[in-house]
């Protein structure tokens, strides 16, 4: 068995990513893998921000 030879493509700059600001803290987040399917949905940048509004 051969093994393919492609490169990965590298991953995008942090400052490439898209951003938001959280409402209750009024700080920027950025995208994370883990938000991909869902990030139009994703409001707060952590559990402790979303348990404080």
């Amino acid at each position: 068995m051969s093994r393919g030879k492609g490169k990965i493509a590298p991953k995008p700059a942090k400052q490439d990513l898209p951003s938001k600001v959280s409402p209750v803290c009024v700080r920027p987040f950025t995208w994370r893998k883990k938000w991909a399917k869902d990030w139009d949905q994703v409001r707060y940048c952590s559990d402790a921000c979303k348990s404080s509004r």
